[in-house]
């Protein structure tokens, strides 16, 4: 039995490789521009096109924090003090236990992990310097992110591979939506490109080639010409709340979180199974008591990937029809933990400033993906009434989240700013 409570989006925070804030991360998506170049290591002999965010943040903490903060806490921190101050939340102290904090990735902390490793086998080091672990435990960005911000109620870290921040977004909303919870921030982070972990990605086979002429055109979802996954960097965070609640401080609503469908494949811990996509996009429907003919435009997982394109285009022809749907990996990459977190964020802000996201480079696409493409420009002054994002894991844990616009955002003209 579901809860009544609706739960509204009023804050969002992102630092990503097509933008270190929302207007940047707009501007990027209505321009097309990509975050995707060369991604090298002296430890590697192939040099790969990953989601780059080139900025070091160390000098956004202090000598002490530095060393409790791996550079995914970092970057979870500064998405979440955005998306905080973008609600208006001074802190949520007040909540007391009804604030809970929901967080998704995959490697948590693994540069800190990689350095350790190097450590032990290069310098011989016997015992890790004290602060390692707690930099290095998947908990670690939500816990500081708690700390910081007194976020008492349910701290929660998820880790189903690409569907992880989609999980904690979807079970946010549920524990609002019962009644458990008032306010939650939800999201994830991942910063992972480090030669260790991007040799275990290089074992798969599926990691892009560069682009012979633009290393920015190296990840084509849904395209004929496709040669793989892109790797990824950055955080998104989004603070759900009870729309009485919001509306009675006086909140901007960027859009209601209206449905969440959350199924398993069963079928092969690496390769994804097109039954589990249409149980996780059923049951969102479901969950959002709407019709599949009224998804206005769905954000696909589309990694650009041979195995894994075709099967969700057959899931989504077969529920969504001829919804329109795009990839936006195209230009920031697949961020995977917090892959689910940033495309949502892309779908909200579609629904809010009424554009459609466009699946960049897609000039060729291949006949076995036959959906309704956006296409490789946005198109601008659309109505979304309820948008889609769709994420698959290795596992077989898929994930679907429907945005749904407010009365007020349906009258609204054209996509404006933030």
């Amino acid at each position: 039995m579901r809860g009544e409570h609706e739960v509204v989006i009023t804050g969002l925070g992102v630092l990503s490789p097509i933008g270190l804030s929302l207007p940047e991360l707009l501007a990027s998506l209505l321009e097309n521009r990509s975050g995707i170049a060369q991604w090298t290591s002296p430890l590697l002999a192939r040099s790969l096109p990953a989601g780059l965010i080139p900025r070091d943040f160390t000098s956004e903490f202090t000598r002490t924090e530095l060393p409790y903060l791996d550079r995914c806490s970092q970057l979870a921190l500064l998405a979440a003090r955005q998306a905080i101050d973008d609600a208006g939340i001074e802190s949520f102290r007040h909540f007391g236990p009804r604030a809970g904090l929901y967080f998704g990735s995959v490697g948590g902390g693994v540069m800190t992990e990689h350095e350790w490793v190097r450590r032990f086998y290069v310098e011989r080091a016997q015992t890790a310097r004290p602060t390692t672990i707690m930099a290095s435990m998947l908990n670690a960005a939500p816990a500081q992110i708690s700390i910081r911000h007194q976020v008492l109620g349910p701290v929660m870290t998820h880790s189903s591979a690409c569907t992880s921040s989609g999980a904690a977004i979807g079970d946010a909303m549920r524990a609002i939506r019962d009644g458990y919870l008032d306010i939650a921030l939800a999201g994830g982070a991942e910063a992972s490109l480090t030669p260790t972990f991007v040799g275990l990605w290089g074992g798969l086979r599926a990691l892009a080639e560069p682009h012979p002429e633009d290393v920015a055109r190296s990840c084509r979802p849904f395209s004929r010409d496709r040669s793989g996954l892109v790797l990824s960097e950055g955080a998104a965070l989004l603070v759900l709340e009870r729309r009485d609640l919001a509306e009675a401080r006086g909140a901007r609503v960027y859009g209601t979180l209206r449905g969440y469908g959350v199924a398993s494949d069963g079928h092969h811990i690496g390769s994804p199974s097109r039954s589990g996509q249409v149980a996780a996009l059923r049951a969102a429907l479901d969950d959002a008591r709407i019709g599949a003919n009224e998804i206005a435009y769905v954000n696909a997982h589309a990694t650009a990937t041979a195995g894994g394109d075709p099967i969700e285009a057959s899931a989504l022809e077969e529920v969504l029809g001829a919804a329109p749907v795009s990839s936006t990996k195209a230009i920031h990459g697949h961020l995977l933990g917090a892959a689910s977190a940033l495309e949502l964020m892309i779908t909200t802000m579609a629904v809010h400033w009424r554009f459609l996201p466009a699946t960049a480079f897609l000039e060729d696409a291949d006949p076995a993906c036959p959906l309704n493409h956006v296409g490789i420009r946005p198109r601008l002054d659309v109505e979304v009434p309820h948008a889609l994002s769709l994420s698959a894991g290795f596992g077989g844990t898929n994930v679907a989240l429907i945005v749904s616009a407010t009365s007020a955002q349906l009258t609204a003209r054209g996509p404006g700013g933030p």
